[in-house]
């Protein structure tokens, strides 16, 4: 019997408990040429199950939601219509996603983040104050007009602000079909159940009629 000593049998331990992370650190190479999504199917780990290709067609590969203006007659004065696999099943699996953001005069989309995915997007009309807030609390920010672009790191929080003095329109990008967004108002003064009145005037440092009339805000 061959013996090793500790210290190397420590070493090759943990390379072999290391190797499996290394091999599924990447996306496998796709087997198929496309997998529309079945989106009467329950989602599975990564994604809807395909659709079976006899049932798919051409439109399944081709989205016009984007095309039209979205109704910014809200509280923010913003509107996002998203291109992501729930609108567009041809998205399913490819790690792509965008959004049409509409902005009426001084709209907001308030500050959130994107759990799964970074953000790039280019301003199509009007004056946007970008920003976003890394994990050190450091802000970035710089007002954009019509070409250009920015880019959010995934999970990071983000806004647009429109500073112009007429109507804006952005679109982004995303590298997933289906990104996901944490509204940092609505996660926090209207989720349901609600958030604890303790938790949000400890977090915040105000009263209880300080969170009460927050959360009315948001009310339906």
């Amino acid at each position: 019997m061959i013996s090793m000593p500790p210290f190397q049998l420590l070493c090759t331990l943990i390379g072999l408990l290391l190797l499996p992370l290394h091999i599924s650190s990447a996306d496998p190479d796709p087997l198929q040429d496309f997998c529309v999504a079945d989106l009467k199917a329950p989602a599975s780990v990564n994604g809807f199950p395909c659709k079976p290709e006899a049932e798919v067609t051409s439109d399944d590969f081709f989205f016009d939601g984007l095309s039209k203006e979205g109704n910014t007659t809200n509280i923010f004065g913003w509107s996002v219509t998203a291109a992501n696999v729930l609108a567009f099943p041809g998205l399913n699996s490819l790690g792509i996603s965008m959004n049409r953001v509409d902005f009426a005069a001084g709209g907001l989309n308030p500050p959130h983040s994107h759990p799964r995915a970074t953000e790039t997007g280019v301003v199509i009309e009007g004056k946007l104050l970008v920003g976003f807030v890394t994990t050190s609390n450091v802000f970035h920010s710089k007002v954009l007009t019509a070409g250009q672009m920015f880019v959010v790191p995934r999970g990071l929080v983000h806004f647009q602000l429109n500073v112009g003095e007429g109507k804006a329109l952005l679109f982004t990008a995303f590298n997933s079909h289906l990104p996901g967004s944490a509204v940092l108002p609505t996660t926090l003064f209207a989720s349901s159940p609600s958030i604890p009145d303790d938790v949000l005037t400890k977090a915040f440092r105000v009263g209880n009629d300080v969170i009460d009339n927050i959360k009315s805000k948001f009310s339906s």
